[in-house]
């Protein structure tokens, strides 16, 4: 039986500090201005409106009536203005004189009006906010097809999907899941939406539509997290590729068992670069550039083209190191890795320019199927 290492507190573990309850799907905002601003823009507007009609009132006084006393002050000109710019309209004051009157129909009635377009401005506003928000994650929901799930958005992950961007995925094709709001808030001001909850939930990984994914990276701080997440993952969907990351080795079993197609030892894998970087820095400079897409040197796996059909793994424009050939990975050296099929995939290094390889086609790495 194996049994799993915890190194240390995990990302997902925060869930519990911020009392998550629920998974809200946060979309990448649009360019608007912030809802509170625009309230406090509205409502200085509003205010200037009234300071307005106030000054008219008060400059005008003289043709104003007030049935209690005769006369109208300052607080007078408030009150008649309030009442006025609301519809209220009490007719306890009353303009009387014909320039008073003038002013009401040329001044005072295009200032209420403008007045109630800001108030109703305002509340629909607030009202359609959460509509506008419903129907663009409708509309999400149904366009999201054959997208990746990123679980786990840390150092592992975002380095996960630099990678995947450098290789032509697009961000509406990506769906991060961490526990952690500012986290996802971050995602969403990288152009990405994020799902809030603790992905070891079947609820949360459902929010982000991972029954309907194509690839699940699991980049956890855990590796009982890791592993109770690729459980949930593969139970959701079984033809999807799970790729998930563990900090110690002995754990990259019970991942594979869980459901994982493949394992990244974080701490092996760092250790092994640092030991080869020592021994020939030069080897650790290539290494490092093999694995960092979109310049230099790039390692991807491709079909073979139909040029290639029949010739040897030496014979391609590319330096093939690997073929796959169903579920069997050949090295450049195995003799029955030589002549090429039509249905090989080949793994192999290509040096990258600003517009793809220099062979003049975009680098993708693509699942085998």
């Amino acid at each position: 039986m194996f049994h799993v290492k915890l190194p240390g507190d995990d990302a997902m573990a925060r869930a519990a500090e911020e009392h998550l309850t629920a998974a809200p799907v946060k979309l990448p905002k649009q360019v608007v201005e912030r809802p509170l601003r625009q309230v406090g823009k509205r409502l200085l507007m509003a205010m200037l409106v009234l300071l307005t009609t106030v000054l008219l009132v008060w400059f005008d006084r003289d043709g104003y009536h007030d049935n209690s006393d005769g006369g109208v002050d300052l607080l007078d000109a408030v009150y008649y203005s309030t009442v006025t710019l609301s519809t209220t309209g009490y007719g306890d004051i009353v303009p009387y004189s014909d320039g008073a009157r003038l002013s009401n129909v040329l001044l005072v009635t295009p200032l209420r009006v403008l007045f109630l377009i800001i108030l109703v401005g305002t509340t629909l506003e607030v009202l359609t906010e959460r509509t506008r928000e419903e129907f663009r994650l409708n509309r999400w929901r149904s366009q999201l097809r054959d997208h990746t799930v990123v679980i786990g958005y840390g150092t592992k992950g975002r380095s996960a999907m630099q990678t995947l961007f450098a290789t032509g995925l697009k961000k509406e094709q990506i769906v991060v899941v961490d526990p952690s709001a500012k986290v996802v808030e971050t995602a969403n001001a990288e152009g990405l939406t994020g799902v809030i909850g603790d992905a070891t939930r079947s609820d949360v990984l459902l929010r982000a539509e991972l029954q309907r994914a194509r690839q699940i990276v699991i980049a956890t701080q855990r590796d009982d997290t890791a592993v109770l997440v690729t459980l949930t993952a593969r139970q959701l969907n079984r033809g999807a590729k799970i790729v998930a990351a563990v900090r110690e080795e002995e754990n990259a079993p019970l991942l594979r068992q869980s459901g994982a197609d493949a394992v990244i030892t974080s701490a092996s894998a760092a250790g092994r670069l640092l030991g080869l970087s020592v021994l020939s820095p030069s080897a650790g400079t290539v290494m490092e550039d093999l694995i960092q897409q979109g310049s230099g040197l790039d390692l991807i796996e491709r079909p073979v083209i139909k040029s290639e059909v029949g010739k040897s793994v030496r014979e391609t424009e590319d330096l093939v190191v690997n073929v796959l050939r169903g579920h069997r990975l050949l090295g450049y050296d195995d003799p029955a890795a030589s002549p090429l099929q039509s249905t090989d995939r080949v793994i192999a290094i290509a040096r990258v320019s600003t517009g793809g390889t220099e062979r003049g086609h975009s680098v993708r790495v693509t699942s085998a199927e």
